[in-house]
């Protein structure tokens, strides 16, 4: 496999700034971003990045890119007109960071392929702080080859890498991930919406539940630091992102011919959420609609350090 001697890196949001920023420090490459913000460019500059004029600055310039984007449609935005796909050349290879749909991300390998270059998934998970301590998790869908060229450098920014298989296979399993969460946030949701009429306190119950069987990484991150002090900053994971992923399950689900009625629900409570006007706050709010009772106010925390896994 060809020496990636330049790294390009689009999208520098709350993930994407910290995750370029150690590519910067630690890959020993030419590390070229992008963004339409001039903020995180401005202090990636003073750290060691180059910033492009554009998408396709970056993809003319790069050998290996990295996209860290919000949505499957904001992927597709950088792709078509004068993105990826107009100016990308032979041996170049795209790395999408970002949560998108298995059908999109298989169609844009095939149309990369046929110019000679290479497109692979590998979604994040883990908070923002492992995205600045260099710790995220990153499940890859690759060819054998193409992952063994690129591992090195998403080993700048996570310390859990998966080769999940071919290429969407990294989707499908970011996919289920998050379908597992909300769900399993549901139930959370639930258990103490019951456990408040039946008269029990909050914190005991979910320290008790953290103590059996119910445990869950859901439990002790969104259930005991979101959940239960009631605490859904905004400039976290946001119900709309997190239907947007459980789209994603449904219409994977339905492709397959599986009736996926945990995601279904899931759905549409955060679509019940979102309706309340809860749709941009950290998207365990979901309690909020299964508890609808609950009169306790929203607090803000100082620093908002949540998201989804």
């Amino acid at each position: 496999m060809p020496d990636h001697k330049t790294i390009g890196f689009i999208g520098l949001g709350v993930m994407g700034e910290p995750i370029c920023r150690n590519l910067a420090k630690k890959s020993g490459k030419r590390v070229i971003a992008f963004d339409l913000s001039p903020e995180p460019l401005a202090r990636l500059r003073s750290e060691g990045a180059e910033v492009a004029a554009s998408v396709a600055d970056v993809i003319r310039q790069s050998d290996l890119v990295f996209l860290c984007l919000p949505s499957a449609k904001h992927v597709r935005a950088v792709f078509e007109g004068d993105g990826i796909l107009k100016n990308i050349r032979a041996g170049q290879v795209v790395v999408d960071l970002g949560t998108s749909s298995v059908s999109q991300t298989r169609d844009f390998a095939r149309q990369l392929q046929a110019k000679g270059a290479s497109w692979a998934d590998a979604p994040i998970a883990r908070t923002r702080q492992a995205a600045q301590d260099g710790t995220l998790s990153v499940m890859v869908g690759a060819t054998a080859g193409f992952y063994a060229a690129i591992e090195p450098s998403i080993r700048c920014f996570a310390t859990d890498v998966t080769h999940c298989g071919d290429v969407g296979s990294g989707q499908i399993v970011k996919i289920m991930n998050n379908m597992v969460l909300v769900e399993t946030v549901v139930a959370l949701s639930e258990a103490i919406a019951i456990g408040r009429r039946a008269g029990m306190d909050d914190r005991i119950l979910f320290e008790t539940l953290m103590k059996g069987s119910a445990d869950s990484f859901a439990l002790r991150n969104h259930g005991m630091k979101a959940i239960l002090p009631g605490m859904f900053p905004e400039r976290a994971f946001s119900t709309e992102y997190a239907r947007k992923d459980i789209s994603y399950a449904l219409a994977l689900a339905k492709e397959l011919g599986v009736e996926a009625h945990g995601a279904k629900a899931a759905d549409n409570l955060l679509r019940r959420t979102t309706e309340s006007g809860f749709g941009q706050l950290y998207w365990p709010v979901i309690s909020r609609i299964v508890d609808s009772q609950n009169s306790a106010p929203i607090r803000q925390p100082c620093e908002a350090d949540l998201g989804i896994d």
